[in-house]
């Protein structure tokens, strides 16, 4: 074996939770897929050759035929999909939240779906859903070697003792007609869990045995994961691992919340395992450490698996840290610099909008060079689709810029930049106009999570120029403020200098990320652009010459 080398952990950054990993035994190709909850496109895939360096290649849901979500919680929408290659096709199984209230125990429980396609780089290929008798979340497909498939899913007992003060979400399964996706047996409940949460269950054979992968204790503090086993199916007796849960890193650890873990086996052999995570700012006053919860959200993580006794051991044994080691692995250091000019016919890979949206309310033609915006009806606390592109924060310590000219005639339409949690919580600086028809630079940031924003204006000098709106993102604060192009044609690959930026406002990060009062947090930071007028459609455009971050 070669000698163990080291990388670094999380191996996708920002929010990107429930991984799910498959290789394509023809050419050796690994991908993941990643939950994307109330955003769209639906499901995220990532490629790799090595299983460290990761590209994001495409969505298994780009068409409203696939995924129509309209005012979804958030924490709704789609959740922890399975991915595997079987006999030549690739299938991802997942669940759309339409209805998701955890504080007001109120769920409505979804019907589960896979899409298939025989080609994971074109994500246009992806069929329509094939939807599932059983409900659940969580949901995982499994072909067992005599051609039978089997579904299991996560949802609360229906015989549970009415005076339980547990969740008691359980692991059930039954076979199914792939075809059709109806049921052929009634479930049977193959996992409870003593803390009455057990979820994100993943089937897998290896040699003589069947593996049950289960999450439990809740995705917080609480989480970790465990391990059953059988030889006889799926349906059971399982057998409970000896060494569960198969580790644990508590709230003191620089990696915590850990679990919802899925496997594969390399060409040479090698089992490796990636699952969810966080990572939080650790903060130490007078010998007291406090953890910060971390804006990313949960990212996806890697480690060795090894097998002792035909058990599965994650990471040699040990807790999970930002730094991995593992044979023939390296490190891949963050970027310094990101950017994109809109000089493309094609949105780039890695922009989402909150929810599904009913018509298309950008360009990349109407304008060479710009990305246009139309603002629709919405502004950005309403919880329908409002006309906004979204990227996810991978990492702190950078200011994001955007170029927007942008000349409103009504003191409805607003167009700006955002750093955004979800529509109770967000920061953004735009452009308005007052009724005399000067503009002004509005700024709207959270207060309590609860939906409270304060507001903030500061007059622009008089004219029609481009402005250029910044964010910077340090670890626990992010600063609003706005420059002013000092050429007529200002280099789109030139980073920012501070010292031109007028900031005008801050929020903490502890602000930004409260949970919200309905729905959960299940998603991370993001920035974006974003045009509207208020209960109408903007009529004049915002026109984007550019976006970037760069790292300080």
């Amino acid at each position: 074996m070669a000698e163990t080398g080291q990388y670094q952990n999380p191996i996708l950054r920002g929010f990107n939770p429930d991984p799910t990993i498959c290789k394509d035994p023809r050419t050796n190709d690994f991908f993941i897929a990643t939950s994307t909850f109330e955003y769209f496109p639906g499901v995220s895939i990532y490629h790799s050759k090595d299983l460290i360096s990761w590209k994001l290649i495409g969505h298994a849901l780009t068409r409203r035929s696939q995924l129509d979500m309209r005012t979804v919680e958030p924490g709704g929408g789609i959740w922890a999909p399975t991915l595997r290659y079987v006999n030549g096709k690739f299938y991802m199984t997942t669940a759309k939240w339409d209805r998701y209230r955890p504080t007001q125990n109120e769920r409505v429980w979804p019907r589960g779906f896979y899409v298939e396609t025989t080609n994971i780089w074109d994500e246009t290929s992806w069929s329509d859903p094939v939807y599932f008798d059983l409900p659940g979340f969580d949901q995982d497909l499994f072909w067992d070697d005599d051609g039978r498939v089997y579904l299991s899913t996560t949802y609360r007992l229906v015989d549970r003792d009415p005076t339980s003060t547990k969740k008691d979400f359980a692991i059930h399964i039954c076979e199914i007609d792939l075809a059709t996706g109806a049921s052929l047996t009634s479930p049977t409940v193959i996992r409870v869990a003593p803390s009455g949460l057990a979820e994100g269950s993943h089937i897998i054979k290896r040699g003589n045995y069947y593996y049950l992968f289960t999450a439990e204790g809740g995705t917080e503090e609480g989480h970790t994961e465990w391990v059953s086993r059988s030889s006889i199916g799926p349906l059971g007796p399982w057998e409970l691992g000896a060494r569960n849960p198969l580790w644990r890193n508590t709230a003191s650890d620089e990696v915590q919340n850990t679990g919802h873990a899925d496997l594969v086996e390399d060409a040479s052999g090698n089992w490796w395992g990636v699952f969810l995570g966080v990572r939080p700012w650790k903060q130490e006053t007078n010998g007291e450490v406090v953890w910060e919860t971390s804006q990313y959200g949960r990212e996806s993580f890697l480690v060795p698996v090894s097998w002792e006794d035909d058990w599965p051991v994650f990471n040699y044994g040990n807790k999970i840290t930002l730094l991995g080691k593992a044979p023939d692995t390296y490190h891949v250091r963050d970027a310094e610099t990101w950017s994109d000019d809109f000089s493309t016919t094609k949105l780039e890979l890695g922009w989402y909008h909150k929810h599904t949206p009913l018509k298309q309310e950008y360009s990349l033609s109407a304008r060479k060079g710009f990305l246009r915006l139309h603002g629709g009806p919405y502004n950005l606390t309403v919880p329908e689709c409002p006309t906004m592109l979204l990227r996810r924060q991978t990492r702190a310590n950078i200011i994001w810029t955007t170029e927007l000219e942008f000349y409103p005639d009504r003191k409805t339409y607003e167009a700006g930049t955002v750093v955004w949690w979800n529509s109770y919580t967000f920061a953004s600086i735009g452009i308005r106009v007052d009724i005399s028809g000067q503009r002004y630079i509005a700024i709207k940031q959270a207060l309590d999570g609860q939906g409270g924003f304060e507001e903030v204006q500061h007059e622009l000098p008089k004219g029609e120029f481009p402005v250029q709106l910044h964010i910077k993102a340090c670890p626990l604060r992010y600063y609003l403020g706005f420059s002013l192009p000092t050429h007529s044609e200002p280099d789109r690959h030139s980073k920012p200098i501070e010292a031109d930026i007028n900031w005008l406002s801050s929020v903490s990060t502890r602000t930004m990320t409260i949970l919200p009062p309905i729905g959960n947090a299940f998603a991370g930071m993001m920035f974006g652009v974003y045009a509207f007028g208020e209960l109408e459609r903007c009529l004049v455009p915002a026109d984007f010459r550019y976006v970037r971050w760069d790292g300080i």
